[in-house]
C-alpha cells in the first residue's frame, strides 16, 4: 500500500483535532453505529477537561489505495517539544489557521520549525464560516509569515483550501462546493505530499513518542528510517552520543488503524508503528540493528526557560490526603516523566526532599502538578522563576517572550500601561476587525506570571493572549510584584464562620468556613501591603442572656477560588502551594513566625 506521513500543525483552538475526527470519519475508519467521543484524539481527562491537545498522537486513514499516517500536534508554545519531535516523523504538514484570528505566534513557532525542516505545508483556511472571516488578508498575512521565516520558492508557493473542520468540508473556493466534504483535502495530500523518504540498509528508526502500558511495558513510537523489522527481531538502543543502552528483542509492533493499535507481522520503511519489548530506550534514542554502530541524528530541543521546585509536604496536614507523599515516589515520579517529555528537566536539590523541575512554561509544569495530583501525589511547589543565562562578558541574560493580546479597543489603554510596568516594550498596534486592536509586546517571562488574571480582570473576560518564547536578552532590572499582603492562620484547627465574619474588615478570604487550618497557612489577601497574623478559630461566646439585637446572622462573603495555576502565579518567593488529591492550599513557607521574621531579617541584611 502506497504511504503518506503528515502532521496537522496549528495554534491552539484553530480546530486542529476537530478536523482530525472529520477525516476519520469520511475515510470510514468508524462504522456507521460506532459511539465515538467528540475530539476523540483527546485521550486523557485533562486534555478533555481543558479542550486543549497536550499529547502529540498519531492515527491513520485509508484513502483510495493510499494509507495517510496523521500526527496531531499541541497548539500551546508550552508543549512545544512534542512539536519538535513530530515534525521529522513526517513528510508533510497541513497548516490550519483561523479565518478570523489569522496566524498567531505559536503558527510562528511551528511553522518556521517545519520550513527548517524542508516541510512544503498546504494552507488550510479553516472556520471560514466564522461571520468575522476575512480569508484574503489571512492568506496574505499567512504568505507575509512564510517570506518572513525565510521560506524557500517552492514552500512559498503552497497550496491554499477553505473550510470548515466541525462541518466536514474543504474546497479550493471559500464557498465551497460543500457536497464533497474533505475529498479535496485528501486528494491534495496524495497529490502535494511526497512518499516517505527511506536509507539504505538495516533496520533504523529514531523514538519520538514514548507512553508506559500496563500490559506491554514502554511502548515506543516513530518513523522507520530504513530496513523493515518483525515481532522478535533482535534490535539495539544507541543514545544520541553513541553509547549503547541495551540490546533486546521487539516482543509486540502495533500499526495505527483509525483510532484503534494493531499488532502486524511486519513493518516497513517509512511506516509510522508503536514498538515494545525494550526496557530503557526513550525518546530521541535511535532503536536499530545489532550491525549498526552509529546513532541517528535527533532533533534539538529548545531549552526550558521556567523552573519551579517540587518538594516534600512538609505541612501538618501531610498525609492525610494523598497516599504518596515521600521523595523517593517524587522523585521516580518526575524521572519518569522526564523520559518521555524531553523539554522537562529535573535536578535533584541537596536536601534531598526537593526537586528543581524546569520547563517551558506555568501551564506546562501547572499540567504536570495536575496529573501527579491525581495520582494520589501530595506535595508542596513554590513559585514558579525563570531561567536566567550569562554571555561570554558575564552579561546576566533573561527570556524574553513575543506576547500577543487581542482586546476590545476600550481596554487597549489599561493593557498597555500593565505591560509597560512589567517591562514590556510594545512592537505592533493593529486593528483586528469587530472594534477589536492586535497589541504585540516584546516582554520578560518574570513579567508575565501572573498576568493572565489580571488581564481578564482588567478587561471583564474579553481579552486573548498568546504568548511565545522569542530569546534570550539582557536582564531588564526590578519589575514590582505582588501589591497586598495575606492573612496568616495563626493556630492549627478549624476555621469558624463567626471568626472570619469578624475579620471581612481586613481583607477578602480564600477559604470557607469549616476547613482544616494549621498555624502558617494562607487564610486570605490583607488589604493592606503588610501580612497579618488572625485567629480563625474563635468562636462566638455564648451566654445565657438573650436580646432582640443580640443575634446577628452571620454571613459570609464567599471566598475567591485559588485554582491551581492562579495560586502558582499569585504566590511570592516565602509561600508555597501544598496540592494533594482533594486540596490546594497555600501557605508560607516557613510555618512558625519566628523562623519568618529570621528569614526576614536576613533577606533584608543580604538586600
Amino acid at each position: 500500500m502506497k504511504l503518506r506521513n503528515i502532521a496537522i500543525i496549528a495554534h491552539v483552538d484553530h480546530g486542529k483535532t476537530t478536523l482530525v475526527d472529520e477525516l476519520l470519519k469520511q475515510s470510514g475508519a468508524f462504522r456507521e453505529n460506532q459511539r465515538i467521543a467528540e475530539r476523540a484524539m483527546d485521550s486523557n481527562d485533562i486534555e478533555k477537561e481543558r479542550g486543549i491537545t497536550i499529547l502529540a498522537k498519531a492515527t491513520s486513514v485509508e484513502w483510495k489505495d493510499t494509507r495517510i499516517n496523521i500526527v496531531d500536534t499541541p497548539g500551546h508554545a508550552d508543549f512545544g517539544g512534542e512539536v519538535e519531535r513530530i515534525l521529522s516523523m513526517v513528510d508533510g504538514a497541513v497548516l490550519l489557521v483561523d479565518a478570523a484570528e489569522g496566524p498567531m505566534p505559536q503558527t510562528k513557532f511551528v511553522v518556521g520549525k517545519a520550513l527548517k525542516v524542508g516541510l512544503k505545508p498546504i494552507v488550510a483556511i479553516n472556520k471560514i464560516d466564522r461571520p468575522d472571516a476575512r480569508a484574503d488578508e489571512v492568506i496574505n498575512e499567512v504568505f507575509d509569515l512564510f517570506a518572513a521565516l525565510d521560506a524557500t520558492d517552492e514552500q512559498l508557493d503552497f497550496p491554499i483550501l477553505y473550510g470548515s473542520g466541525r462541518d466536514g468540508w474543504m474546497n479550493e473556493g471559500p464557498e465551497g462546493p460543500k457536497d464533497q466534504g474533505l475529498a479535496p483535502l485528501f486528494d491534495l495530500v496524495l497529490k502535494h505530499v511526497p512518499e516517505p523518504t527511506t536509507e539504505p540498509g538495516a533496520f533504523r528508526m529514531i523514538g519520538t513518542i514514548l507512553e508506559a502500558n500496563p500490559f506491554l511495558g514502554r511502548i515506543i513510537t516513530g518513523r522507520i528510517a530504513a530496513g523493515s523489522i518483525k515481532p522478535n527481531q533482535a534490535v539495539k538502543v544507541l543514545h544520541h552520543d553513541g553509547t549503547l543502552l541495551e540490546n533486546g528483542r521487539i516482543s509486540k509492533i502495533l500499526a495505527f488503524r483509525g483510532l484503534e493499535r494493531q499488532p502486524i507481522e511486519e513493518a516497513q520503511a517509512g511506516d509510522i508503528v508503536a514498538i515494545a519489548g525494550l526496557s530503557k530506550g526513550t525518546v530521541a534514542d535511535t532503536f536499530c540493528d545489532p550491525t549498526i554502530s552509529q546513532p541517528m541524528e535527533a532533533q534539538p530541543i529548545d531549552p526550558p526557560t521556567v523552573t519551579m521546585s517540587f518538594i516534600v509536604n512538609d505541612s501538618p496536614l501531610a498525609g492525610t490526603e494523598g497516599d504518596k507523599v515521600t521523595s523517593r515516589v517524587i522523585r521516580d515520579r518526575l524521572l519518569k516523566e522526564a523520559e518521555g517529555n524531553v523539554a522537562l528537566k529535573i535536578e535533584e536539590a541537596e536536601d534531598k526532599d526537593s526537586f528543581y523541575v524546569s520547563g517551558r512554561g506555568e501551564l506546562q509544569l501547572a499540567v504536570l502538578i495536575e496529573t501527579m495530583r491525581r495520582e494520589g501525589f501530595e506535595l508542596a511547589v513554590s513559585r514558579p522563576r525563570v531561567v536566567m543565562q550569562k554571555d561570554e562578558s558575564g552579561q546576566l541574560l533573561e527570556p524574553i517572550e513575543e506576547v500577543v493580546i487581542d482586546v476590545d479597543e476600550e481596554h487597549s489603554g489599561i493593557v498597555v500601561q500593565k505591560m509597560s510596568e512589567r517591562k514590556a516594550e510594545m512592537t505592533e498596534l493593529k486593528p483586528s476587525g469587530g472594534n477589536r486592536q492586535r497589541l504585540v509586546f516584546h516582554a520578560p517571562t518574570r513579567g508575565l506570571i501572573g498576568y493572565q488574571s489580571e488581564l481578564l480582570t482588567d478587561t471583564r473576560g474579553t481579552a486573548i493572549m498568546n504568548r511565545l518564547f522569542h530569546e534570550y536578552q539582557p536582564y531588564k532590572g526590578e519589575i514590582g510584584g505582588r501589591v497586598n499582603g495575606v492573612l496568616i492562620s495563626n493556630d492549627n484547627g478549624e476555621s469558624v464562620a463567626f471568626a472570619m465574619w469578624n475579620l471581612e474588615d481586613r481583607g477578602p478570604m480564600i477559604i470557607d468556613a469549616g476547613v482544616k487550618v494549621y498555624q502558617g497557612m494562607i487564610i486570605g489577601i490583607h488589604s493592606r501591603d503588610n501580612d497579618l497574623e488572625v485567629n480563625v478559630l474563635k468562636g462566638k461566646k455564648l451566654s445565657n442572656v438573650r436580646a432582640a439585637g443580640k443575634d446577628e446572622a452571620v454571613k459570609l462573603t464567599p471566598p475567591i477560588r485559588m485554582t491551581l495555576e492562579r495560586a502558582l502565579s499569585w504566590i511570592q518567593e516565602d509561600e508555597l502551594v501544598e496540592v494533594t488529591p482533594k486540596s490546594i492550599r497555600l501557605r508560607k513557607l516557613y510555618l512558625d513566625p519566628n523562623e519568618r521574621k529570621r528569614f526576614e531579617k536576613t533577606r533584608a541584611g543580604a538586600a
